[in-house]
């Protein structure tokens, strides 16, 4: 009994596994489909990434990376939306015995660092499906991402309080 009682206050040991992966939501859109393939292909590509995450149960987290693309095409002056993609690729965690801060971390930066890959597949597959060259998203430092996010808290928090 002294043995149970001995293992109970003791800190869990850290545990971090991914339990699934899989689309949330994914949609494609070629508004100006076929007369934009009449055209020279001269893209910009504009990226939008979030993360957001929230509890299932005890320890037990859904972590969704929502990336959309907008390609443009054409000269400077004249662009016109060849294609507009959006992917929420989502997975279940389990992360217990963590810190807070680490937990913030893992949730914030690992998780998504994680699904950044099937989530990049997904577009990719998605724009060659809409007849489109392919586009490999470039990697992202989600690490880098979330402390600038986290910065950019600790300097509102500040100016919030000055205001009340």
């Amino acid at each position: 009994m002294a043995e149970n009682q001995q293992q109970a206050s003791q800190p869990q040991a850290p545990q971090f596994a991914l339990q699934r992966i899989y689309v949330k939501d994914i949609s494609f859109e070629s508004p100006k489909a076929p007369e934009i393939f009449q055209k020279q292909w001269q893209p910009e590509v504009k990226l939008d990434l979030s993360t957001s995450n929230r509890p299932l149960e005890e320890g037990l987290f859904e972590v969704v990376l929502s990336l959309t693309v907008t390609v443009e095409n054409g000269p400077e002056g004249s662009k016109e939306t060849a294609f507009v993609t959006e992917v929420q690729q989502a997975g279940v965690f389990l992360a217990k015995g963590l810190s807070e801060d680490e937990q913030h971390r893992t949730l914030g930066a690992f998780c998504p660092n994680i699904l950044f890959p099937y989530a990049r597949e997904a577009i990719d597959n998605l724009v060659l499906r809409g007849s489109f060259p392919p586009l490999m998203l470039a990697p992202v430092n989600f690490d880098a991402l979330y402390m600038q996010a986290r910065e950019q808290q600790a300097q509102q928090k500040p100016e919030a309080e000055a205001v009340n």
